[in-house]
C-alpha cells in the first residue's frame, strides 16, 4: 500500500498548518509506511495537483491512500472515498463562515463541507475537534486523535525568566497568529487597556503574524499600545517572546492552538479563552478569562501578577504540561500507524465500491 500525503500547500510560509504537516506526515513519522509526499512549487501547481494528479494516482494504484494535512480533499478525490483521509484542524469553515474571505469559501469551504458529510475516516489534532466534528460528520465515520508533538520550534530558554521582578508596572504580553477576525486580537487590545487603567501603566500588545483578511489589522494600527510585527522569520521570534511576560489568545475559535504550546518552552504563561479545547491543550497551566470581558480579564491578570513567586510556578507548569501533551503525542502517532497499517490488510478498495455513490449533494446513510 503505498500512501500519497499532499504537501502542496506546504511551498507557502511555514506556519502552524505546515509544521504539522511536516512533522506528522512525513516519511519519517509515518514510517514503516511507504509515504509519498506530493509537493508544488506554485499555487498553480498545488492546485493542478491537489484536483487532478492525487485523484490520478488513487485511480491508477486501488491499494493506495491519499492524506490531506492542508487544504480538504478536492471532489474528485471524493469519489475514492473510503481511500482519501482528511487531517481535521478545526470546523471553523463551516460554524464561522461570515469570517472567511472569498478564496476560502470558494477554494476551501465548499469542498471541506462535501468531504465532512461524505468522507468515512478522518483525523484530527484533540478531542475537542473530534467533538465539533461529529456535529457535521455522518453518523458512522471513524475519528483518530493524532496530536502534534510540541516542539521548540523557535529555540526558546526559560533563561532567568523565575528570577525576573514579580509585581511589574508594565506588561508585554505577545500575541501569535494570522491578523483576521478568527483571532480576534482587537479583544486582547481591550484587556491591555484595561491592565493601563488598573495601575500597569506602560503594558503593551506584540502581534506576531501577517495581515490576513478582514479589518482588524486597521483598527490595532490606530491603538497606540499595540505593536504589529507582521511576519516575523523564526530566527526572530525568540528575541519577542523570551522578553514577553505572557502569551495572550482571544480567539473565537481554534482546533489546537500550536503556539500557545510552543511559547510554553519559554516558561511564559499562557492566557486564553475559558473554552474546552484551551483547557485540554493547557490543563491547569492556562490562565483563562472571557475575552468579552476586559476588565475581568485584566483583573484575572492582575491577581496571577500579584501572587508570589508566580512566575517560577508558571516556567514549572508549563513544564510539566509540555511533557503530559507529548506522551499523549507519541501514543497517538502509535496508534495512527498502526490503524493505517491495518487498513492496508482489510483491502480499502473493497470498502470503496461499497461507499461509492455519485450524489455529492446528499450525505450517505450510516451503514449497518
Amino acid at each position: 500500500m503505498r500512501v500519497y500525503v499532499d504537501h502542496t500547500h506546504v511551498w507557502r510560509h511555514v506556519t502552524g498548518i505546515e509544521r504539522i504537516t511536516l512533522q506528522l506526515f512525513s516519511q519519517d513519522a509515518l514510517r514503516p509506511l511507504d509515504v509519498v509526499p506530493v509537493n508544488a512549487r506554485r499555487m498553480k501547481d498545488m492546485v493542478l495537483k491537489q484536483t487532478f494528479y492525487l485523484p490520478a494516482c488513487l485511480a491508477h494504484s486501488p491499494s493506495s491512500l491519499v492524506l490531506c494535512p492542508g487544504f480538504p480533499p478536492t471532489p474528485l478525490l471524493q469519489l475514492f472515498r473510503s481511500r482519501v483521509i482528511p487531517y481535521v484542524h478545526d470546523v471553523f469553515l463551516l460554524s464561522r463562515r461570515e469570517d472567511l474571505n472569498w478564496r476560502a469559501k470558494a477554494y476551501s469551504a465548499w469542498p471541506f463541507d462535501l468531504a465532512v458529510r461524505r468522507l468515512p475516516k478522518f483525523l484530527v489534532n484533540t478531542a475537542n475537534t473530534a467533538a465539533k466534528l461529529r456535529q457535521y460528520c455522518r453518523q458512522d465515520a471513524d475519528i483518530t486523535v493524532y496530536r502534534p508533538q510540541a516542539q521548540n520550534s523557535f529555540n526558546l530558554a526559560v533563561g532567568e525568566r523565575a528570577s525576573r521582578p514579580l509585581h511589574p508596572k508594565a506588561l508585554r504580553l505577545v500575541a501569535l497568529g494570522t491578523v483576521e477576525p478568527r483571532k480576534n486580537l482587537v479583544a486582547a487590545a481591550r484587556i491591555v487597556r484595561a491592565l493601563r487603567a488598573r495601575g500597569f501603566v506602560d503594558t503593551a500588545l506584540e502581534v506576531i503574524g501577517r495581515r490576513g483578511w478582514g479589518e482588524d489589522w486597521q483598527t490595532l494600527a490606530k491603538m497606540p499600545d499595540v505593536t504589529l510585527h507582521g511576519y516575523v522569520p523564526d530566527e526572530d521570534i525568540p528575541a519577542i517572546l523570551n522578553g514577553a511576560d505572557a502569551l495572550i489568545c482571544t480567539s473565537y475559535e481554534e482546533g489546537l492552538g500550536l503556539p500557545l504550546l510552543e511559547a510554553q518552552f519559554a516558561g511564559l504563561p499562557v492566557i486564553a479563552p475559558d473554552q474546552p479545547v484551551f483547557r485540554e491543550v493547557l490543563g491547569p497551566s492556562g490562565l483563562f478569562i472571557d475575552p468579552s470581558d476586559p476588565g475581568g480579564a485584566a483583573d484575572v491578570i492582575a491577581a496571577l501578577t500579584a501572587t508570589d513567586g508566580w512566575r517560577a510556578a508558571c516556567v514549572a507548569r508549563a513544564a510539566a504540561n509540555l511533557r503530559d501533551w507529548n506522551r499523549k503525542a507519541a501514543r497517538d502517532r502509535d496508534r495512527v500507524v498502526t490503524m493505517l497499517s491495518e487498513f492496508e490488510h482489510r483491502g480499502a478498495h473493497s470498502q470503496e465500491r461499497h461507499d461509492h455513490v455519485t450524489d455529492f449533494g446528499r450525505p450517505a446513510r450510516r451503514q449497518h
